[in-house]
């Protein structure tokens, strides 16, 4: 057996290894809910930590935990490579498949699990606009996925969308660009991909009876184009009409994309044509990691740096440091603190703080006034909170898999 990893973890050394993946004794299991996979994997607790055991061959499983470390370097939206595990055998000597090892991403869910009930139009549109925008980020960095399917993706709440996470990177490549050919493809495959996806749900009765199949791989696609053409389009702007590139650089901004430079060219009737370079996305994240230490996903960071500025103007704070230090530990930590041991595992604290923004914005309109943070804090633990799923988990639901 040979181990290379990015973890050095005396006990990966303990586990079975001379068994194949699908008889592991379910002492070294957890039970987590999984999509469709074509190949065996197993959740695996070791210390503090979860771990996806996938088992394939070590040609592929050492391509994909080096495509995976890439991602992880220019902080791409995917699970992070831990170890493969190779030349195993077992005790008689005949050969096992090696084991790709990645970390479970905590309170993020499989589609399947998502679709448990049967699925909202309204929830499904939610998912397609994060599977776009993973799509289109993952096309900006020059990396063709070559399999995308909701089955290949995690999702994660983010304040009352989802964010998407590449959990198979197998059949990727990361390039310096993509073509306009390259991007087809891998739409394409998307668009198909998805069809059979929905065919399926749609079979097990677990699609809403007013979602189509069919329409639903072509939304993905149209939403992905519509979000490409927003970042990547030439814009003419009259030359006494500047402030347009601002606004331009703002509502990429809005939408979550960093712009590194605008490119800008002259033509006739002294217009220019501008295009901005946009580099990655994260906009707010980064600012709010920045001024905080919070990592918090993209739409979660825009509410919490609304928050925030509403609490610098409200304090007449100039400083936007002294501002966000007096935020996080007299308005963020209080509500965080606020909910019980027991019912932490409910939610991750940035998405909890924000459905309570949201909360308390609500019954601050039904009663025509501000009904304050502590008492929006009370209402959404014991009328909201309490009857929600525990997602860090989410143990002992059953999701169908299948295995080959």
């Amino acid at each position: 057996m040979r181990i290379t990893s990015a973890l050095v973890d005396p006990a990966l050394l303990d586990l079975p290894w001379s068994t194949p993946l699908e008889e592991w004794p379910a002492e070294h299991l957890v039970a987590l809910p999984q999509g469709i996979s074509r190949h065996i994997v197993r959740f695996v607790r070791l210390g503090d930590y979860v771990y996806a055991f996938k088992e394939t061959r070590e040609r592929i499983a050492e391509r994909e935990y080096d495509l995976l470390r890439a991602l992880e370097r220019i902080d791409f939206p995917a699970v992070e490579a831990v170890a493969v595990v190779a030349d195993r055998q077992t005790d008689d000597g005949e050969p096992l498949e090696s084991v790709l090892i990645t970390r479970h991403l905590q309170f993020s869910l499989p589609y399947r699990a998502l679709f448990s009930h049967t699925l909202r139009p309204e929830t499904m549109g939610r998912l397609l606009d994060a599977l776009a925008a993973l799509l289109v980020r993952m096309h900006l960095t020059g990396f063709f996925w070559g399999d995308c399917s909701l089955s290949n993706t995690l999702f994660r709440r983010d304040a009352g969308a989802f964010a998407a996470y590449l959990v198979d990177a197998e059949t990727g490549a990361l390039r310096p660009s993509l073509s306009n050919g390259q991007r087809n493809e891998d739409l394409e495959i998307a668009r198909v991909n998805i069809f059979g996806e929905a065919l399926d749900l749609q079979a097990a009765g677990l699609l809403h009876e007013s979602i189509d199949p069919e329409l639903v791989s072509e939304e993905v696609v149209q939403r992905y184009e519509r979000l490409w053409h927003e970042i990547t389009y030439e814009q003419q702007v009259e030359r006494e009409a500047r402030h347009d590139i601002e606004s331009r650089i703002r509502r990429l901004n809005e939408l979550g994309f960093d712009v590194a430079e605008v490119a800008m060219s002259t033509i006739a009737d002294g217009r220019y044509l501008v295009r901005p370079k946009v580099v990655d996305a994260g906009y707010h994240t980064r600012r709010l990691l920045r001024l905080t230490g919070l990592d918090a996903e993209e739409n979660q960071a825009r509410k919490l740096l609304n928050d925030l500025d509403t609490y610098r103007a409200e304090s007449d704070l100039s400083d936007e440091q002294q501002a966000a230090h007096r935020w996080l530990t007299e308005v963020f930590e209080p509500v965080v603190r606020a909910v019980p041991a027991h019912l932490r595992r409910k939610l991750e604290p940035q998405e909890l703080f924000t459905q309570i923004i949201e909360h308390k914005w609500l019954l601050s309109e039904r009663a025509g006034r501000d009904v304050g943070m502590r008492h929006a804090v009370q209402s959404y633990l014991s009328d909201v909170l309490v009857h929600r799923p525990d997602e860090q988990a989410v143990l002992g639901v059953e999701i169908p898999t299948v295995t080959g």
